[in-house]
């Protein structure tokens, strides 16, 4: 495991969050010990509602819409969700959706999750993000804010969001978090067309000279993206996104944080829990590992770390770049299959290990 010198930027949010949440800070300081014993420190990124108001080109949960036949989330059961996460030490919750601002029980859920006891992001495309709804949701207890921004041209921001002033609203959001005092950043799609573009960098210069760090989401072969495989980066592209980190305010889910180099955050550093309750990898590998209305979070977390590709140190985005991966096992085994499929109907007994992932981590 790579124990890395705290850059003075994560210091000094250390400092803030030691402040104004030192419960939360308390439990951040365990990361190091929980991953020397094999325990995941995930973020929990909680897809509370599908409900939306754009229709982005890429979007990875489209398959999940419209099935409100099954049972979802009552406040009840965020409140429990929330009490098992604390139990295992876990830290942060990310609010996702669909569109979190169009949720007309979101303070509610705020509350329900309990921001004493966790460091809140909320996903927007900032739509609604003013400077009063930016005041609001800070005011109940959300941290930061993870923005979505693809382009600083609006035209192309509009077309891949496919939706017409999406760009200026967008832009506007950026300021009303600023002014509210949110912590925020940018997220923006990358694709291996995107990636070595002057656009790109450009991209986040601008962002870094506002005093924000950008973050990268590789596109994804999943949800309307399903089969797209051109847009998919390489070991090559991925280097080249290290040597941008080195110079720039950029990041990806595999850059070291905390001090800790995961590589592959899947159930390691992150796990997703849809509307239903199904708890997967990452947001973007649609294989249940279990559902927290049928058994504990921790099992279910303890099921996943089982599988080799998420508990061992994986130094790739294996739906991202991983080509065998995704052939292997997305495209013949979940690919045209109600999701998500069961991680049984996945992965096989060759795939299983018992090896505790603080053991394989990069040195």
């Amino acid at each position: 495991m790579t124990v890395e010198k705290l850059k003075s930027e994560e210091i000094r949010k250390r400092n803030k969050l030691k402040e104004e949440k030192p419960y939360v800070y308390e439990k951040i300081l365990k990361f190091d010990e929980k991953i020397r014993r094999g325990e995941s420190i995930a973020i929990i990124q909680f897809q509370y509602n599908y409900a939306c108001n754009f229709r982005c080109q890429h979007c990875s949960i489209k398959k999940f819409q419209g099935k409100e036949d099954r049972r979802s989330f009552t406040m009840a059961d965020v409140r429990d969700l929330a009490r098992q996460a604390d139990e295992m030490g876990l830290a942060r919750f990310v609010i996702t959706g669909g569109e979190p601002l169009v949720f007309n029980d979101f303070d509610a859920l705020v509350k329900a999750i309990d921001p004493r006891k966790f460091y809140i992001n909320c996903d927007t495309n900032g739509w609604f993000l003013d400077e009063k709804r930016a005041q609001h949701i800070k005011s109940v207890g959300v941290d930061r804010i993870q923005l979505s921004i693809d382009s600083l041209d609006a035209n192309a921001h509009d077309s891949f969001r496919k939706a017409k002033g999406s760009h200026e609203r967008a832009m506007r959001a950026v300021d009303a978090a600023l002014n509210a005092g949110l912590d925020i950043f940018i997220q923006t799609v990358v694709t291996k067309q995107r990636l070595r573009t002057q656009e790109f960098i450009k991209f986040v210069e601008y962002f870094n000279k506002k005093g924000i760090g950008v973050f990268v989401t590789y596109a994804k072969p999943v949800g309307a993206w399903e089969g797209n495989f051109d847009v998919l980066v390489d070991n090559d592209d991925m280097d080249y996104m290290r040597k941008l980190e080195k110079k720039h305010n950029v990041f990806t889910h595999l850059t070291p944080a905390y001090g800790l180099n995961l590589g592959c955050i899947a159930v390691k550093g992150m796990v997703s829990v849809t509307h239903y309750g199904d708890v997967l990898p990452c947001p973007y590998i649609h294989v249940s590992i279990g559902n927290v209305f049928e058994e504990p979070l921790k099992d279910i977390i303890q099921r996943g770390l089982n599988i080799k590709f998420f508990g061992e140190h994986v130094d790739t985005c294996l739906i991202a770049q991983d080509r065998n991966f995704i052939d292997k096992y997305i495209v013949s085994k979940v690919y045209h299959k109600p999701l998500p499929v069961p991680c049984s109907k996945v992965f096989t007994e060759e795939d299983i290990t018992l090896k505790q992932f603080h053991k394989t981590l990069k040195e």
